[in-house]
């Protein structure tokens, strides 16, 4: 996605979703068949370290070969994991992007469950569980942020704008209402 034609804005919007779980279940439950639970629970973190690398490189590749904003760029490891690049990948559930909700639109937009088998569960968790998924913003003003407390105003907006009742609205923000 790119900023709209005529706003005289150079700036892009991405989505992504990827994982490093598929298959991992039939390993995890041998380790826990074997009384191996360390090696079950290892293999657990290992995935989901294996799911975020590849996040963080698909944003490497984004900014400096896909959209190329940044094609020179050069970080040492520690500068990396500081995230000194241009540009944020925000993940919906997380404190810049409360709402779980958003993953659904995210899923349908990139059909991911038909191109990666990462499926949500009812409650907008991924499965497999080794699974990431989010947004790429490419401004250079891009920086993380946590959504405040919110209040009941800026609950009906959200509402109306996703065509949702409150009640429900509530239940996917009750972490940052800032009322009961």
């Amino acid at each position: 996605f790119v900023a709209p034609a005529g706003s005289g804005v150079s700036d892009y919007m991405g989505f992504f979703a990827v994982t490093a779980g598929i298959g991992l279940e039939k390993w995890s439950a041998q380790f826990e068949a074997d009384n191996d639970d360390y090696s079950s629970i290892m293999l657990k973190i290992l995935a989901d370290r294996l799911a975020e690398a590849f996040a963080e490189l698909l944003h490497d590749r984004v900014r400096r070969e896909f959209w190329g904003y940044a094609p020179d760029e050069k970080f040492s490891l520690e500068q990396m994991l500081k995230e000194e690049y241009q540009g944020i990948r925000p993940a919906p559930g997380y404190p810049a992007c409360p709402s779980h909700l958003e993953k659904g639109d995210l899923f349908e937009i990139l059909n991911v469950t038909r191109q990666s088998g990462i499926h949500l569960t009812e409650n907008y968790a991924m499965y497999p569980a080794a699974s990431v998924s989010g947004f790429y913003f490419a401004h250079p003003d891009s920086r993380y942020f946590n959504v405040s407390r919110i209040a009941r105003d800026q609950v009906e907006d959200y509402s109306l704008r996703r065509g949702i009742d409150i009640a429900q609205t509530e239940k996917w923000l009750q972490s940052v209402l800032n009322y009961q």
